[in-house]
């Protein structure tokens, strides 16, 4: 089980959370296609290496936050706030 670092509770199991998917998406606006919100809703990357998620403590203080993940090691590299911007 991943133990993950809450910004705010500290480091958790992984049961306590839940994945928000991929962070610092562009929604796309109204204007734009129906294959561009297509795109959007139903197409993501499955990156091999560093990837920026977004998660929520559910089971503890509630708070969102973002974190960049190893998806071949599940080694957490980063944990920021929702609300800034990601690491270089």
């Amino acid at each position: 089980m991943m133990q993950i670092p809450c910004i705010h509770c500290g480091l958790r199991d992984e049961s306590e959370f839940v994945c928000g998917g991929t962070s610092h998406l562009t929604r796309p606006g109204l204007e734009q296609s129906d294959q561009a919100w297509g795109e959007y809703l139903f197409f993501r990357d499955n990156p091999k290496g560093r990837h920026f998620e977004r998660w929520r403590h559910a089971q503890g203080c509630g708070q969102w936050f973002n974190l960049v993940r190893n998806t071949v090691t599940h080694e957490i590299l980063s944990v920021y706030a929702i609300t800034d911007p990601g690491p270089a």
